[in-house]
């Protein structure tokens, strides 16, 4: 019976050292409450440490950056332009101790946040025209495809005076003070993504379309032009280099025709009356077939090489 007195004495020696044994990693960090209230000074350090058991309790908190993502909300600018804003945020627990006490847990930590962060984000989205909220800097926009969208933003909407990345330091600034009654240090955070809502992005579309239509426009057209102007040059070249060769042919068949002449004329010029007898002859046969009627005089000269012709060889 002693025996087994003492093993029970011993089990629950092993429990209660066991019991009261925790390590804390370079991860953690970690408050010690005793019947819900905390005790002592937070721990931070890495290492095995020691508690009453059954009656102290080890709460662990994180001591690495945690995530804060923002529901995606519908936020009016300052020049009433609704658009949609998703947002996110990192931040970690500095004072353990006040953290447990006020927020108790990283989940109702992240509903404090999300109370806290989404004010400051609607009020410096509504605080600032839209093109403030978009861009960083007045930096030109070189690509061809985006001009419009340069005209439309950099010059009807204005230039950037206080841009994103200054907009989102106010947001940091305005919210760091009120996390910092739960324990917790706000590092960051960031606009993720901006568009319009759905009343105004179908207008929006419908613009951009309608601009890129334009330029495609205008490209067709000065495309045509020049394509009228390429036809014009080739019409020309082709008027100018028939007409040079006519000219060119011209010239030739001038040429021929003086050379055949004067070889004709060098030619009958030594018999005058053989080229007489020819050429009527070549006037006979066009002029005489059997439909042809002539009146003329025996004395004409159209028949002298016809007179006293009796047809015997």
């Amino acid at each position: 019976m002693k025996l087994k007195l003492l093993w029970i004495v011993i089990a629950v020696a092993v429990i209660g050292i066991f019991s009261s044994i925790y390590t804390v990693d370079e991860t953690e960090q970690v408050v010690i409450t005793q019947f819900g209230k905390a005790i002592g000074q937070p721990i931070k350090e890495p290492g095995l440490y020691f508690k009453i058991p059954m009656i102290q309790q080890a709460t662990y908190f994180p001591k690495n950056l945690l995530n804060w993502d923002g529901e995606p909300g519908q936020i009016p600018t300052l020049d009433k332009t609704y658009i949609g804003v998703d947002t996110f945020a990192l931040w970690k627990i500095v004072d353990p101790l006040k953290f447990f006490q006020t927020a108790n847990n990283v989940t109702g930590a992240q509903a404090r946040l999300d109370d806290i962060l989404d004010a400051a984000v609607r009020n410096l989205i509504t605080s600032y025209p839209l093109i403030e909220t978009v861009r960083t800097s007045n930096r030109n926009l070189s690509s061809l495809t985006v001009e419009v969208d340069q005209q439309r933003i950099g010059g009807s909407l204005g230039n950037v005076t206080t841009g994103r990345n200054k907009i989102t330091r106010a947001m940091l600034e305005q919210a760091q003070p009120k996390v910092a009654e739960f324990g917790i240090k706000l590092v960051d955070i960031k606009i993720k993504r901006l568009n319009y809502v759905e009343s105004v992005r179908t207008s929006v579309y419908g613009r951009m379309i309608a601009e890129r239509k334009q330029i495609a426009e205008k490209f067709r057209s000065e495309g045509k032009g020049e394509a009228k102007k390429i036809e014009g040059d080739q019409d020309k070249d082709l008027k100018r280099i028939t007409s040079e060769a006519y000219k060119k042919a011209q010239e030739i068949k001038g040429k021929a025709d003086a050379k055949a002449t004067l070889v004709y004329a060098r030619a009958y010029g030594k018999d005058p009356e053989f080229y007489s007898f020819v050429k009527s002859l070549e006037t006979y046969e066009k002029g005489l077939d059997k439909d042809a009627y002539l009146l003329l005089s025996t004395d004409s000269e159209f028949f002298k090489y016809l007179k006293g012709y009796t047809g015997k060889q």
